[in-house]
């Protein structure tokens, strides 16, 4: 049944096919009321949906164009109410009779003839258009809340039984009033953090008529009236501040390129930008937005921030996506870690961003595949940095550079490479989180291990393999084990036994070039022309000259190398006691006993000048010299015994070699060989050994099978 219809031309609703070409008035046009409508055919008449329209248009150009999709969706959303109720109508209309009384029918012909609605009649003081343009948001809003109570009141006296289409034209003109008031709103919030800002009274205004809205809407009607439905302006308001803040979170930085060669410090002026575009947005919303709508009741704080750490979270994530290398990853990782969530972010401690209701900035994936994706760049880049330490040593070896002194130490700049690099490192990492930290630690360590095996290699077939570049290379080894163990002991425990089997293969390619000086001037001891010479004083010049090189060495490493000198000189002495070139007999034998115990005091006193503190070696050469002279044979086996519990490493071997300087007899030999190989064995059962002390000399002592010692064992 078709619905009746009017003479008003104005309110003909225009096709889908027929586009609306919106008019853009002068800056500060007040809405048309609605006996300005233009084509109005007489002035009771009341204003066409064209005229609306208009003056909605009007009173929405403050609105950005950003925004018109969401007040859009009012349109569509009063549309959608709108025409669910006219599907109700007439059916669904308030029960009453057939046919109306007198009353009812006079009341509908005075406002059709009246045309009464949202735009007031003359002499009723300031269309609800005007008010709207004006930001009169609440006496808008009262004018708008008055008329549609009368709509609803009307509706329910079924005044508009017979004139459906009249309550539809009325009713979509509080609607669309409703809905204009709504994009008022929207555009006051896209203005307050603009650059002219919005007055507290426009905020506190606005903030007035959202609680007015919520209470006279409390909850949507039992009956489905869609004019009683709530408008639910808090969440549109709550919907343009998120946008407000997306909006200005995306002009810092825009057409920036992180993903570009040598994007890393445009991704830090990006975030730099941004930091201080949202730390200057919320320190004027706390100082002046927040105080106007809290005048009003209005919590706007709490809205600003989640607004704001969401839009800054979505972009982050953006960022995150796009970030490539090292560099990017890890100022992504601080800025996120150390300055957004710096409690001084926002200049004071009592705006500081709260941790607890607010979501974290990068989801718990988003940022643990950040941290691996660094930890990956990290890796090579360490490799990369440890590559370039190793050239920058062979180029001041292939240069022939003498090492430095520092504090009177031979120095090269390795030890500190190192250490500032995983200092670095470490520091950076601990910036962003423990775990970080703790992997880059890992990673550090690891590098560092494969380091010092190509370190030590390429020194080693180099050719500056000099005593001060050994010894500068062996102060590196102490100083990174000194620093790094000290500083990280549970990440660099393992790396202990690395640095000091490179410390120990610098000192054995050191004492290897004594040992080649000094080893012929062993060959001439203990022969006769040794008894009438000083043949041990030359070899002792030469070991109190290279005691001079230690004094450039690290102390703990310089006493361990002079323990080693001391060590060496007398094992070969005994070695070449142990098997003389000529075999001395009655009376040269006992001068040789005499010259050996000098000779091992002259020994012992240089080693302890120098300070050595080896003074278990002090024993061994003067036993041997004893045996060697004893008169009376039966003290041999004394001679013996000190011999085995001050050297428990000391073999059958050694024992028959010494015995086999004396002509003993069969059975004496015999006897104080089953003496001596019963104290070994208990030695051995009661597990003494010189080894686990570290005192080692016999066990290094090489013997040949001579024809005296086979004599000896017959």
């Amino acid at each position: 049944m078709p619905l009746p219809q009017t003479q008003a031309s104005g309110l003909e609703l225009h096709r889908p096919q027929e586009p609306v070409e919106p008019h853009t008035p002068a800056q500060g046009a007040r809405w048309a009321s609605s006996e300005d409508a233009p084509g109005a055919q007489h002035e009771g008449f009341r204003p066409g949906l064209g005229t609306l329209r208009r003056a909605l248009s009007r009173a929405s150009q403050r609105a950005s164009v950003r925004a018109s999709r969401g007040d859009a969706g009012l349109l569509r959303l009063s549309g959608r109410f709108l025409f669910g109720s006219l599907r109700r109508t007439p059916d669904n209309w308030p029960a009453c009779g057939r046919k109306g009384s007198s009353k009812a029918k006079e009341d509908v012909g005075r406002r059709l003839s009246t045309g009464a609605g949202p735009e007031e009649a003359k002499g009723e003081g300031t269309s609800v258009a005007d008010l709207i343009s004006e930001r009169q948001l609440l006496a808008a809003f009262e004018r708008l809340r008055h008329l549609e109570t009368g709509l609803v009141t009307e509706k329910a006296s079924c005044t508009f039984q017979q004139d459906p289409t009249g309550f539809a034209r009325r009713a979509m003109d509080v609607c669309l009033h409703y809905d204009g008031l709504a994009a008022e709103i929207g555009a006051i919030v896209r203005e307050t953090l603009g650059p002219d800002g919005v007055d507290a009274a426009a905020l506190a205004e606005l903030a007035r008529v959202v609680r007015a809205e919520e209470e006279a809407h409390p909850e949507p009607p039992a009956d489905g009236d869609f004019l009683r439905t709530p408008r639910r302006w808090r969440q549109y308001w709550e919907d343009a501040v998120r946008r407000s803040a997306e909006e200005r979170v995306r002009q810092a930085g825009a057409g920036e390129a992180p993903g570009a060669p040598d994007a890393a410090p445009d991704l830090a002026r990006l975030l730099a930008e941004l930091g201080a575009l949202v730390r200057r947005d919320l320190q004027k919303v706390q100082r002046e937005v927040h105080p106007a709508y809290a005048a009003a009741g209005f919590p706007a704080w709490a809205a600003y921030l989640r607004a704001f750490h969401g839009a800054v979270a979505g972009r982050l994530q953006e960022l995150a996506h796009d970030a490539r290398g090292c560099e990017q990853l890890y100022v992504l990782l601080d800025w996120a870690a150390n300055v957004y969530s710096s409690p001084d972010f926002l200049g004071s401690q009592d705006q500081a961003l709260p941790s607890e209701p607010l979501p974290p900035l990068l989801a718990p994936d988003v940022w643990a595949q950040l941290e691996d994706d660094y930890t990956s760049f990290l890796e090579t880049k360490i490799a990369s940095c440890f590559d370039g330490i190793l050239q920058l040593e062979q180029s001041r070896w292939a240069a022939a550079e003498a090492p430095e002194e520092l504090r009177g130490l031979y120095h090269t700049p390795l030890s500190f490479d190192v250490c500032m690099l995983v200092a670095e490192h470490v520091k950076a990492a601990g910036a962003i989180s423990a775990e970080l930290e703790s992997t880059t630690l890992g990673i550090c360590a690891r590098a560092l291990g494969l380091f010092l095996h190509r370190f030590e290699k390429a020194f080693l077939e180099s050719g500056a393999v000099t005593e001060p570049n050994l010894c500068a290379s062996i102060n590196a080894c102490e100083e990174l084990r000194t620093h790094l163990l000290a500083k990280f002991p549970e990440s660099f425990g393992e790396l202990e036994k690395a640095l000091g089997a490179a410390a120990r293969a610098f000192q054995k390619r050191l004492l290897q070039g004594l040992q080649g000086a000094v080893q012929p001037l062993f060959r001439v001891l203990c022969t006769k022309a040794w008894l009438t010479q000083d043949l041990l004083q030359p070899l002792m010049d030469k070991v109190v000259a290279f005691s001079g090189l230690l004094e450039h060495m690290a102390p703990p490493l310089a006493q361990e190398t002079l323990q080693q000198v001391h060590r060496y000189v007398v094992r070969e002495y005994l070695a070449q006691a142990l098997q003389p070139r000529e075999r001395l007999r009655g009376v040269d034998r006992r001068s040789g006993s005499q010259k050996m115990g000098l000779e091992a005091q002259a020994i012992g006193n240089t080693f302890q000048g120098l300070g050595s503190q080896a003074t278990w070696l002090g024993q061994a050469i003067p036993c041997v010299a004893d045996i060697l002279g004893e008169t009376y044979k039966d003290d041999i086996r004394r001679h013996l015994e000190t011999l085995i519990r001050s050297y428990p490493d000391i073999r059958r071997d050694h024992v028959l070699a010494i015995l086999a300087l004396r002509r003993l007899g069969r059975r004496r030999n015999q006897h104080f060989l089953r003496h001596a190989q019963a104290m070994l064995r208990a030695a051995a059962k009661a597990g003494v050994s010189g080894a686990a002390g570290g005192r080692v000399l016999f066990e290094e002592i090489e013997l040949g099978t001579g024809v005296d010692v086979l004599v000896t064992c017959i």
